[in-house]
C-alpha cells in the first residue's frame, strides 16, 4: 500500500481502529456491549420473520454465494457482505432495536450484523467482538455528531445511514485486524460509500428503512474493511480535506468531534436500549400508562378521554400509523386493555381491527407540544386521562426507561429477550442469553444458540 499524506484526525481516528482489539476496555463498557449483542440478536431472530427481514434472508439465500459467514438462524451462510446485509435487513425490520439519540442513528442494526460477518470470516474470538462492538459505536457516533446537525428538521442527509456505516466499518476493519495505514485507507473507502437522504421517512412499510439504516451500512462496512485489508489504494484526508465528508455533509462541520474523546467516553454508554419494541417516540408513551394504571389492565368502560402530548418533531412519525408497532393510538390501547405491551401484541396484526381496541381508539388524542420538542432529555411525553367518575390522572415521563439517563438492567434486557425469542428458539433463548450476558463465548457457539426452531 502506497503511504499516503493524512491529517492528524485521519491518523488518530485509524490509529484508534487498528489499536481496539488489545485496547483496555472498562467493564461497564464490556457489559453493555453483551447487552446490545443480545439485544440486537433478538432483533434480527425476530425481524426475520417480518416483511424486510423475509426480504434480506430470501435475497441472500437466492444469490447463491457460499461463504462462512451465517444467515443467523437459518444454519445457512454467504459471504461476508451478503451475510452483513441480510442480518441487517432483519435487524431493523422493525422498531425492537436500539438507537443513540445524540448520534441520531440505529447503531446495533448495522455495527452488529457486520462485526459478526466479519468475525465469522476472519474467524476470531468473543471477545474481540465484544471490542469491535464498543469501537463501533464510539466511531459512528462521532461521525454523525461532528456534522453539526441542529436538529432533525435541518438534517438534509441520513445520519441513520451515515453513523451506521462508520460504525459498521470501524468494527469490521478491526476483527478483520486491519493496521494503521490499512484503517487510513478504510476510512476513505467509508467516506466514499457515504448515502442516504431523509425520505426514508416516507416508506410505508419499514422495508427500504431497515435498507437504509442497517443493511446497506453493514455491507458497505464489511466491504470497505475487506478491500483496505487487500491494500487498495486511496487519497489523503478523506474527513476533513477539500470535498471530503465533512466539506460535503456537514451543516456546522466540527471535525475535532470525530476524535474527542476517544478511549474515554465511551459511546455505547450513550445509546439506548428500548424497553418496548416499538417506535422510540412511543416508550415515554407506555412509561406513563405503566405508571398510570402500575401494569394492570384498565376497564375502558371506566375510561372518558385519554390526551397524549408529545414532541412536535416526533408525533408525525407515530400518529394513526398502519403498522402495529410504530402507531402510538394503537399501542396505547393495548396497554390499557392488556396491562403490558409484548413483542407479540405489539407485532399482531389482526388486533388492529379488534372491536375492542377500535372503541378505545375513539377516546384517544394526540397533541403536539412544541415545548417537549425542546425539552431535555428528548423525548419526553404527558400523557393525561380523564375517568368516568370525574378522576384525572397525569404523568409526564421526563426521562425514559432504557436511556442513557436511566438503562436497563443486564436483568431487564434478558427480561425484553426472553419474550422476544422464547416463541423462537428451542430453549426459549436461555442457552443465547447466557452466552450473551454471562459467558466467555466463541462465534461459532454464538451462532449455534441463534438456530430458530424450524431449522433445528
Amino acid at each position: 500500500m502506497l503511504a499516503i499524506d493524512n491529517g492528524p484526525i485521519e491518523k488518530q481516528l485509524a490509529a484508534y481502529i487498528a489499536d481496539a482489539a488489545d485496547a483496555e476496555v472498562p467493564e461497564e463498557v464490556l457489559i453493555r456491549a453483551r447487552c446490545h449483542l443480545l439485544d440486537t440478536l433478538a432483533a434480527i431472530l425476530s425481524g426475520r420473520y417480518l416483511p424486510a427481514g423475509s426480504f434480506g434472508y430470501r435475497y441472500a439465500e437466492a444469490s447463491g454465494q457460499s461463504g462462512n459467514a451465517s444467515l443467523l438462524g437459518s444454519g445457512k451462510s454467504a459471504g461476508p457482505e451478503l451475510a452483513a446485509f441480510a442480518n441487517a435487513m432483519a435487524a431493523h425490520a422493525d422498531e425492537t432495536d436500539d438507537s443513540h439519540i445524540k448520534g441520531r442513528f440505529h447503531p446495533g442494526c448495522a455495527v452488529l450484523p457486520a462485526a459478526l460477518a466479519a468475525a465469522e470470516h476472519a474467524q476470531t474470538s468473543g471477545a474481540a467482538l465484544l471490542k469491535a462492538i464498543a469501537l463501533g459505536y464510539d466511531i459512528g457516533a462521532r461521525s454523525t455528531m461532528a456534522l453539526g446537525f441542529r436538529s432533525p428538521k435541518t438534517t438534509v442527509f441520513s445520519t441513520h445511514s451515515f453513523g451506521a456505516l462508520f460504525g459498521a466499518s470501524a468494527a469490521a476493519g478491526s476483527l478483520l485486524g486491519l493496521n494503521g495505514k490499512e484503517a487510513e485507507a478504510l476510512l476513505s473507502l467509508t467516506v466514499q460509500q457515504a448515502s442516504g437522504l431523509s425520505y426514508w421517512n416516507r416508506d410505508p412499510d419499514h422495508v427500504e428503512k431497515s435498507f437504509d439504516f442497517g443493511a446497506k451500512a453493514a455491507r458497505n462496512g464489511v466491504f470497505a474493511a475487506l478491500l483496505a485489508k487487500a491494500g487498495m489504494t486511496v487519497p489523503d484526508r478523506a474527513l476533513t480535506g477539500l470535498n471530503g465528508y465533512l466539506e460535503a455533509y456537514a451543516e456546522q462541520a466540527d471535525a475535532s468531534l470525530l476524535s474527542e474523546g476517544l478511549g474515554e467516553r465511551f459511546e455505547i454508554l450513550q445509546a439506548t436500549i428500548k424497553k418496548w419494541s416499538v417506535g422510540s417516540p412511543i416508550q415515554s408513551v407506555l412509561d406513563a400508562i405503566e405508571a398510570l394504571f402500575q401494569g394492570k389492565p384498565a376497564d375502558p368502560r371506566s375510561i372518558q378521554k385519554i390526551v397524549v402530548q408529545l414532541p412536535s418533531n416526533r408525533i408525525h412519525v407515530v400518529d394513526d400509523r398502519h403498522m402495529p408497532a410504530i402507531c402510538a393510538q394503537h399501542l396505547v390501547a393495548i396497554a390499557l386493555l392488556d396491562g403490558r405491551v409484548t413483542f407479540a401484541s405489539s407485532h399482531d396484526d389482526a388486533r388492529m381491527r379488534d372491536t375492542a381496541i377500535q372503541l378505545l381508539r375513539k377516546k384517544i388524542e394526540l397533541l403536539s407540544n412544541d415545548a417537549l420538542t425542546e425539552a431535555r432529555p428528548e423525548r419526553q411525553a404527558i400523557v393525561t386521562v380523564e375517568m368516568q367518575n370525574g378522576e384525572k390522572r397525569r404523568h409526564h415521563t421526563k426521562v425514559v426507561r432504557g436511556t442513557p439517563d436511566d438503562p436497563m438492567s443486564p436483568a431487564e434486557v434478558a427480561a425484553k429477550a426472553t419474550d422476544i425469542l422464547a416463541p423462537l428458539l428451542p430453549d426459549q433463548g436461555s442457552r443465547l442469553i447466557s452466552l450473551c450476558l454471562e459467558q466467555d463465548f466463541e462465534i461459532s457457539d454464538l451462532v449455534a444458540a441463534c438456530r430458530l426452531k424450524e431449522f433445528a
